[in-house]
């Protein structure tokens, strides 16, 4: 991954050298994370890759403007994300699109169809939350970051993640209790 990140850095339009030397070090620190982030959000490789591309660029386009450039990595986080967003919300159109001109497809098996089932519901579940928590759920549940971690990516406390990470499992467990066999 670290070669397609590095390969971006050396395309990118010059700026002042102190300030364009800053953006690529604060960019080689960030870019797994970004793709990570880009990753929890669409689940496809080159879907990630190619928003975490967009994100740097337009970061790239903005860095002159970030104010408090130690808080670099949450200002990508959160543009990672909404970008990751925009683009899983336009591909859900676009399939919703596709599938009402094709035939539905006959799951194989049983087990197959309720697997499916579920993770669309779940997938639904989280994109249903509210903005503030479905990124916690991303970044602390499905990413694997620590509390600690993701209220710095955040920029917010550490009291205001679990607030928050408590707040959207409780969401996810009111929406989910269908699933829960009886």
């Amino acid at each position: 991954m670290n070669e397609w990140a590095g390969g971006f850095s050396g395309t990118l339009v010059s700026l002042d050298g102190v300030l364009e030397r800053e953006f690529e070090d604060r960019l080689r620190e960030s870019t797994t994370l970004a793709f990570r982030v880009a990753y929890g959000v669409l689940r496809n490789r080159q879907d990630a890759e190619d928003v975490a591309q967009e994100a740097f660029a337009k970061a790239h386009r903005k860095f002159r403007q970030l104010r408090d450039r130690d808080r670099f990595r949450a200002w990508l986080v959160r543009m990672t994300w909404r970008l990751a967003i925009d683009h899983w919300r336009a591909d859900r159109r676009r399939t919703i699109r596709e599938q009402s001109v094709e035939m539905p497809a006959v799951a194989t098996t049983e087990e197959i169809a309720v697997s499916r089932d579920r993770s669309a519901r779940l997938y639904r579940a989280i994109d249903a939350l509210p903005e503030k928590l479905r990124v916690v759920v991303v970044l602390a549940a499905i990413e694997g970051h620590d509390l600690r971690e993701v209220a710095r990516l955040l920029n917010v406390p550490e009291g205001t993640v679990k607030s928050r990470l408590f707040l959207a499992r409780k969401g996810l467990a009111e929406s989910l209790r269908c699933l829960a066999p009886e």
